[in-house]
């Protein structure tokens, strides 16, 4: 390996890493913006309200947004990084179903406007949907791991609606 090959293989493999850890922070600084939101709901308001007997403990949902912070995080630095071309709209459907996922618990837990966090949710459930179909032909791995977080979210949906017609 020459000089040149080894400072290039390493500016390469520097790069990586930082697109790895830039999609990691945002994750998280997504994930922190829901908490902060979750803070003012969880603290008076949600444990007040009627709950559906398939609602998972409230120490679950830390655990598995951890998991899937950190999928969704790989998804789309795999896709950035994908040599692809047309890749466009799948990043825009990425970028639009973190922005939604920020949104859902600011109105729901912030807002406690459990129908308009209803509307926020579906859409969010359908641009993780487009975000697989367009990312599928760019990346299977970036679109296979995005797969939990659509069940995940087809779930909080379910529940999301239970909750808001127990409580209406």
């Amino acid at each position: 390996m020459t000089g040149t090959s080894s400072v290039n293989m390493s500016r390469s493999v520097a790069g990586t890493v930082a697109v790895y850890g830039a999609f990691l922070v945002l994750c998280f600084a997504v994930a922190a913006t829901g908490g902060i939101a979750n803070s003012y709901g969880l603290s008076g308001w949600y444990p007040t309200l009627v709950k559906p007997s398939f609602n998972p403990p409230n120490w679950l949902f830390g655990p598995v947004w951890t998991v899937l912070y950190i999928m969704i995080a790989v998804s789309g630095a795999r896709l950035v990084l994908s040599p692809a071309e047309d890749k466009e709209p799948a990043i825009a459907l990425y970028g639009v179903q973190l922005a939604l996922n920020a949104a859902w618990s600011w109105v729901f837990f912030y807002g406690q406007a459990m129908g308009a966090a209803a509307i926020v949710i579906v859409a969010m459930w359908l641009a993780i949907l487009g975000n697989i179909v367009f990312a599928w032909s760019k990346d299977r791995v970036a679109s296979l791991l995005l797969i939990p977080y659509l069940a995940w979210v087809s779930f909080a949906t379910v529940l999301n609606i239970a909750i808001w017609r127990l409580n209406s």
